[in-house]
């Protein structure tokens, strides 16, 4: 198999996406990560413009990494003085790292506008920086910025600096495609003609999405030559983002029966680093992501899903466990009898087909009301329980009242009044709460928790409201979803209606039946929307 080093940014070029700051301690834990899945190079920062990669270099010599190697990363010397002298590649030297990553310009227009300084100037900046690190004994790499630019306009001296770099003793050099404007078919030509002037060089590729095919660039140039593939996890960086390495890794390995990983490198584990490195950079998990968001194998209408309950390969392009992934059956108006056969088996139900049928029929139903099931999958669960021939409801609705008033000297108050028919038993309560969902809350479960004192452990930990048809004005349709948690578990519940306090009751119910039936079976209940 041909293979192709992986070298993450994510450290450096990811952290300078807009809403991206990550601290010391977050990029030691992004380090180990990275090095579990088994990158060929971890680029910790530019020692040379702040505090915190320099310490970030300092606390990663600690580290007992079992396949990849940091570099260090930096520019060329400035115009018109040593190498020696040069405050940024004397930082490089600091950081005390096995690589060091030099970034040179390319393109005539970053020379004289940029630099300020004459191409030979600039061709003796490239040479002598990487010649006096390789003296040092580092691994060099040469990051070739703005190449293709650079290559477009002034095509002899955008070559000129690869063949300095090479005289400087690089030992790969990376054609960067900084500004994103590059199509494949350009990536791949430039690519080869690189390699037919430099037959001895190894060459790398460092691409950007600003033209959506950042992906898709660094695939062209590793089927043109190149060994080495610059990105970051979930294609973090700046603008548009860089090259997706959780994109690429599964497609070389996967599609392109190129390796990429070392012996005991864990391409499984790629969905779980995606996930956990927007959580360390304070972002939401992007769900469409292909191979590792949550829906890159979820599967909604129902010809899709009655095809995969024949073939589960019909509509999936690889099986997700070969990256830590899973497929999930999404039940709404366009499902099919599969996709509540199929929600049923992964909650350990037996339905049968005919009561599958008018459990879709029913949220067709009330989809078509404002009800929303996706993102409320226990709701879904509590309503194939229901159809079921030997169900028995944990309680029955009698009635509920609310009273909420704002009277002058007295202020606020919200009251509920439950009563609810209990294995025969009539339970009439009543509770104040802070506002009018709360104080049904809490005189429902004051009515259930003497029967059911598991109710003590199931907390609402979420409650979100939206207005359906904003037109409508104070009469609109208002959808509203119930997140809850029980210490191990979390589940999301839906109910709509033009009451906002029915809408409320309705997820509600749906949210502590469904937190005590798993807690009465003693289960171990398949992950619910919102987990």
């Amino acid at each position: 198999m041909q293979y192709v080093a992986i070298y993450d940014t994510t450290l450096r070029d990811g952290t300078q996406r807009e809403g991206i700051s990550l601290s010391v301690a977050d990029k030691i834990r992004i380090t180990k990560l990275l090095d579990e899945l088994g990158v060929a190079y971890i680029e910790g920062g530019w020692p040379g413009s702040n505090p915190k990669d320099a310490a970030y270099f300092d606390q990663v010599q600690e580290l007992d990494l079992k396949h990849a190697k940091i570099a260090a990363f930096g520019s060329t010397r400035r115009k018109l003085i040593n190498p020696e002298d040069d405050a940024n590649l004397q930082a490089l030297v600091d950081a005390n790292t096995p690589v060091v990553t030099v970034v040179g310009k390319t393109s005539m227009l970053h020379v004289t506008d940029v630099l300020q300084t004459t191409p030979d100037e600039n061709l003796n900046m490239i040479r002598d920086s990487l010649a006096y690190l390789k003296s040092l004994g580092k691994e060099v790499i040469y990051d070739a910025e703005h190449f293709f630019d650079g290559a477009k306009l002034d095509m002899e001296y955008g070559f000129d600096t690869l063949a300095a770099a090479a005289e400087g003793g690089a030992d790969t050099i990376v054609l960067c495609d900084t500004n994103g404007g590059s199509m494949p078919w350009e990536i791949a030509d430039f690519v080869m003609k690189a390699r037919e002037l430099f037959p001895e060089m190894k060459f790398g590729i460092h691409t950007h999405n600003d033209g959506e095919v950042a992906v898709a660039n660094s695939l062209s140039a590793v089927k043109a030559g190149v060994v080495h593939i610059q990105g970051t996890i979930n294609g973090y960086g700046e603008r548009c983002g860089n090259a997706n390495l959780c994109s690429i890794i599964p497609d070389l390995q996967l599609k392109m029966d190129v390796d990429c990983l070392p012996e005991g490198g864990n391409l499984d584990t790629i969905t779980r680093l995606s996930r956990v490195v927007a959580e360390i950079a304070n972002l939401a998990p992007d769900d469409h992501l292909p191979y590792v968001g949550k829906s890159a194998f979820a599967h909604k209408g129902g010809i899709h899903v009655a095809a995969m309950r024949r073939n589960v390969d019909s509509y999936q392009h690889i099986d997700p466990a070969l990256v830590g992934n899973e497929m999930r059956v999404l039940v709404s108006d366009l499902s099919g009898r599969g996709n509540l056969l199929s929600k049923a088996e992964e909650l350990g139900l037996d339905v049968s087909k005919d009561e599958a049928v008018q459990v879709l029929n029913d949220i067709k139903e009330l989809e078509n009301e404002g009800f929303v099931f996706e993102g409320a999958e226990a709701s879904v669960a509590v309503r194939l329980r229901r159809a079921r021939s030997n169900y028995e409801p944990l309680f029955k609705l009698v009635d509920f009242t609310v009273i909420v008033e704002d009277r002058l000297r007295r202020g606020q108050l919200s009251e509920a009044m439950v009563k609810l028919d209990i294995d025969g038993d009539i339970v009439h309560t009543a509770a104040e709460g802070n506002g009018p969902v709360n104080a049904l809350d809490l005189a429902l479960r004051k009515a259930i928790l003497p029967k059911y004192p598991a109710l003590r452990d199931i907390q609402l930990v979420d409650y979100k409201v939206r207005i359906l048809d904003s037109e409508s004005a104070t009469g609109a349709m208002t959808r509203v979803l119930i997140d809850s948690y029980n210490g191990s578990e979390r589940w999301s519940t839906v109910g709509a209606g033009t009451d906002i306090i029915r809408a409320s009751w309705l997820a509600l119910v749906d949210s502590v039946e469904y937190g005590l039936t798993i807690a009465l079976e003693g289960e171990e209940s398949p992950a619910i929307a919102g987990d």
